[in-house]
């Protein structure tokens, strides 16, 4: 349900999460890329260039996505046969399903293309996940069904094709307009350049272990916590769910474990 029909059940959670990469094992758009598209080389190197601010992922996405000709409802069904998702995203989910915690997808991909994994993945249960992402629409005097006859269509206007912090910030604008109102702790996924914008607008960021928003949230001092898997979200998500913690406690936790950890780095040397 879109802002602010979330709010009606009360949650004391709201989990926002990327999708690809971060729920998937692979990266759906980066997998149409170098397999049907201009190939990983020429992708990484977009990916740097983004890092780096030579480029904006907007861009970038719409480079990725031109070079892929194959009709959409073939990329869909390449995508089925080889994304996975994280081991543990069910179990995620299913108790979210079962503890009023909302889970919302904010996406720089493609809404036909998330929607048709997961419900492949998971079932019917999926289609009550909210998607907010890039839509995907015929080329004028074309059809997505032939070679080269779709493209995306993105979410606003921003560098980023879908600016995923203007879905976040609805939420957090309510609350503060209403001081007196119960706040639920706001938390979010990622693992990409593509999760830049959504970085410092929540409670508490998890960051995928070995990528990119690692070295981003690093170098731009926005406090993190590192999973490898939904396993760990799982655990912490439920820790703060039953006020066992805190996201402020456990992202200060990973601040001192890391300046703890360059510390012994430092001696090493």
């Amino acid at each position: 349900m879109p802002f602010p029909e979330t709010l009606a059940s009360n949650p004391k959670i709201i989990f926002f999460t990327d999708f690809d990469g971060t729920i998937t094992l692979k990266d759906t758009n980066d997998w149409l890329t170098d397999n049907l598209g201009y190939g990983p080389k020429l992708r990484r190197q977009g990916n740097i260039d983004v890092l780096e601010d030579r480029m904006t992922f907007r861009d970038l996405f719409k480079e990725m996505t031109e070079s892929v000709k194959t009709p959409f409802s073939q990329c869909i069904k390449a995508l089925c046969e080889n994304i996975t998702l994280d081991p543990y995203f069910n179990d995620f989910y299913q108790w979210s399903r079962e503890n009023n915690v909302p889970v919302i997808v904010l996406s720089s991909g493609m809404t036909p293309i998330i929607r048709g994994v997961l419900v492949h993945l998971i079932g019917p249960d999926a289609n009550d996940i909210e998607i907010v992402s890039n839509e995907v629409v015929d080329r004028p005097g074309m059809s997505k069904e032939e070679e080269g006859g779709w493209e995306v269509k993105f979410h606003d206007d921003s560098d980023f094709g879908h600016d995923k912090s203007l879905t976040i910030r609805p939420y957090a604008k309510h609350f503060a307009e209403r001081p007196n109102e119960p706040k639920p702790t706001l938390l979010y996924a990622g693992d990409g350049v593509s999760d830049l914008s959504a970085a410092r607008e929540t409670d508490l960021l998890f960051a995928k272990k070995g990528h990119d928003l690692i070295t981003y949230c690093e170098r731009e001092g926005i406090p993190f916590t590192v999973f490898e898997d939904w396993r760990s979200i799982l655990e912490t998500t439920k820790d703060i769910l039953e006020g066992k913690t805190t996201a402020q406690k456990v992202a200060a936790q990973d601040e001192e474990k890391a300046h703890l950890e360059a510390e012994k780095i430092k001696t090493v040397k």
